[in-house]
């Protein structure tokens, strides 16, 4: 059973900066994304960032040039650095990993989601 674990959200001042991690687990196959969305009161969920097992990046337009996200392949494991945070940041951070399995499908797996808040 795939599991997905978010960890590091928090409350952050305006102009602060904090670090989300995310790791997953229990699969046989392997990884060929990892990410992060995000969902915010009233609003649908919105991509943020990604990462693939190659190490190519793609952010949101939004989040470029704050934003940083990373991998560790070896541990399954996904950072987001957010800088500059800004009120609008937020929101429910989720993060996704896509697996290529069986057959060559592509199944995502989503975790539970951690909470950022950006206030004065």
């Amino acid at each position: 059973q795939v599991q997905v674990v978010e960890s590091g959200g928090g409350w952050v001042q305006p102009g602060g900066s904090l670090r989300l991690s995310c790791a997953a687990s229990g699969s046989i196959f392997s990884i060929n994304s990892m990410g992060w969305h995000r969902q915010a009161p009233g609003k649908q969920r919105e991509f943020v960032a990604l990462i693939t097992s190659g190490g190519s990046t793609n952010y949101a337009d939004s989040v470029v040039g704050r934003f940083t996200i990373s991998g560790d392949n070896a541990k399954n494991t996904v950072y987001l650095q957010m800088n500059s945070l800004k009120p609008e940041d937020t929101a429910v951070y989720y993060c996704d990993a896509v697996y290529r399995e069986q057959g060559g499908k592509y199944i995502r797996y989503w975790g539970q989601g951690t909470q950022v808040t950006v206030s004065s």
